[in-house]
C-alpha cells in the first residue's frame, strides 16, 4: 500500500485531480510499484557525485540523484537547473524524489533540458550530514554547498550530448530560490539568467509566520555577492507568503540591487492559503512573467498552452460524445462533478487527463500526454472545446 501511495502522489504532483491512461496501467503499477516516468518528457533519473562542506568545515562526497526532462530530438538544447526547497527535518528523509513536472513540462516545451538535483541532506542522502544547516546565522556555507551542487549538475550535463551548457539558467523555489541567487552571485561560465521563486531560508509558518529567523544575514550576504553577479534575474514572490511575509522579500531585493545585482521583482496577490506555494498553485500569474523573461534572453518558442474557445461539438453534460475509451468516459462523469476552473483532455489512443484549479487546461493536456500519447482538450470549465480532426 505504501508503494501505491507513493506512485499516486508522484503522479498527481500539483495536478488537482486524478490522471490516467487506463485502469490496467494503474493496476499494473500498484502491483509492481515502479515509478511511472513521464514518457513525453523523456524523464530519467541519473546520479553523479558531489563534494560539499557544512558550516563546521566538515566535508563529504555523496552521489546526488538528478531527474532529467528533455525535449524530443538530438539537441543540443540549453539547460535549466531547477532546485527544490527545504523541508523540516522530520519530513526531509521521506520527501522523495523531487519532480516539478508542471514547470518542467513548460520548460521542455520552451526548448530546455531540465535537470533537477536532489541535494545532499535530502531523500537518499538524508542523515547526520546536513550541509545546509545554518542555525539562523550566516547563510554563506549553505549557499555555497547548495550552489556547488548546481555546478556539479552543470559539469555532469557537459557529458550529455544533447545538452548545450554554453547557455544555461538556474532556477528554484524557497531554499531552491536562495540557491539560484547564490549561483548567480558566483557568475559561473555559461550562466545567462536566474529565476527565484519565493527564495529564502529560516521561515516557519507555524511558529513565526512571516517572521523568518536570521533574515538580516540574507540581506547582508546577498548584497555582498551581488557585486559579482553578471546574469539578470527574475524574483517572484506572493503577498501571503507565510514564510517571509509581504515586506521582507522587498528588503532582500533592495539589498541585491544595492550590491549591484540585476533582478526584476514581482510580488503577486495572495495565492491559496499560503503564497509560498505559488509555484504550484498560481501558474496563471507566473507563467507570463517567466515566459517574458526567457523570451528576453532569446528563447522565443511558444510554450504556454492557450485556452481554447467553446465549440458546438456537444453539450458539456453529454458523456456519450466524449471521443475516448469507456474508462475515460467514466472519468469524465466524475470530472463533471468538479468545480471550475477545470479541464479534461483525451488522447488519440483512448486515454485521458484532467485537472482542476490554476492553469487547468494546460495541466490537463500534460497529465494526458505524460503517457506518450497525442492529446487534445475536450472540455474546459463549462464548455466543450473539442473540434473534430
Amino acid at each position: 500500500m505504501r508503494a501505491y501511495k507513493h506512485f499516486f502522489v508522484g503522479l498527481l504532483w500539483g495536478a488537482g485531480i486524478a490522471i490516467a491512461q487506463s485502469v490496467p496501467v494503474v493496476t499494473a503499477v500498484a502491483a509492481a510499484s515502479p515509478e511511472i516516468l513521464a514518457k513525453d518528457l523523456q524523464e530519467e533519473i541519473m546520479r553523479t557525485e558531489a563534494t560539499v562542506k557544512d558550516m563546521f568545515g566538515r566535508q563529504e562526497t555523496k552521489p546526488i540523484p538528478m531527474t532529467v526532462y528533455r525535449p524530443a530530438g538530438d539537441g543540443p538544447f540549453p539547460l535549466i537547473v531547477f532546485n527544490h526547497g527545504r523541508s523540516v527535518a522530520s519530513k526531509r528523509a521521506d520527501q522523495g524524489r523531487y519532480r516539478p513536472e508542471n514547470i518542467a513540462r513548460y520548460l521542455v516545451n520552451k526548448g530546455f533540458v531540465v535537470m533537477v538535483p536532489n541535494r545532499i541532506g535530502y531523500w537518499e542522502t538524508y542523515g547526520s550530514f546536513d550541509p545546509e544547516y545554518s542555525n539562523c546565522r550566516s547563510i554563506e556555507s549553505m549557499s555555497i554547498a547548495a550552489s556547488d551542487q548546481v555546478l556539479t549538475a552543470v559539469a555532469f550535463a557537459k557529458t550529455l550530448p544533447y545538452v548545450d551548457t554554453s547557455r544555461w539558467i538556474v532556477a528554484g523555489q524557497s531554499v531552491g530560490g536562495l540557491t539560484s541567487v547564490a549561483t548567480v552571485g558566483r557568475a559561473p561560465p555559461g550562466l545567462i539568467g536566474g529565476i527565484n521563486f519565493s527564495g529564502g531560508t529560516g521561515g516557519n509558518p507555524e511558529t513565526s509566520p512571516g517572521k523568518p529567523c536570521g533574515q538580516q544575514w540574507i540581506s547582508l550576504y546577498w548584497e555582498n555577492i551581488a557585486a559579482h553577479a553578471k546574469a539578470p534575474m527574475l524574483w517572484l514572490y506572493w503577498a501571503n507568503d507565510k514564510y517571509w511575509g509581504p515586506d521582507i522579500p522587498k528588503i532582500w531585493h533592495l539589498a541585491w540591487t544595492k550590491g549591484g545585482g540585476n533582478a526584476r521583482f514581482v510580488q503577486f496577490p495572495g495565492a491559496g492559503e499560503d503564497g509560498h506555494g505559488g509555484l504550484n498553485q498560481d501558474m496563471d500569474h507566473w507563467l507570463p512573467e517567466v515566459d517574458a523573461f526567457l523570451t528576453a534572453l532569446g528563447f522565443e518558442k511558444t510554450a504556454i498552452i492557450p485556452k481554447p474557445k467553446a465549440s458546438a461539438f456537444a453539450d458539456i453534460n453529454d458523456i456519450t460524445s466524449v471521443p475516448a475509451s469507456e474508462s475515460a468516459k467514466v472519468a469524465y462523469a466524475k470530472f463533471l462533478s468538479s468545480q471550475s476552473p477545470r479541464a479534461f483532455a483525451v488522447s488519440n489512443r483512448g486515454g485521458w487527463g484532467s485537472a482542476v484549479g490554476d492553469y487547468a487546461h494546460g495541466r490537463a493536456i500534460g497529465n494526458c500526454q505524460r503517457f506518450g500519447q497525442i492529446c487534445k482538450l475536450y472540455a474546459v470549465d463549462d464548455a466543450v472545446v473539442w473540434t473534430s480532426p
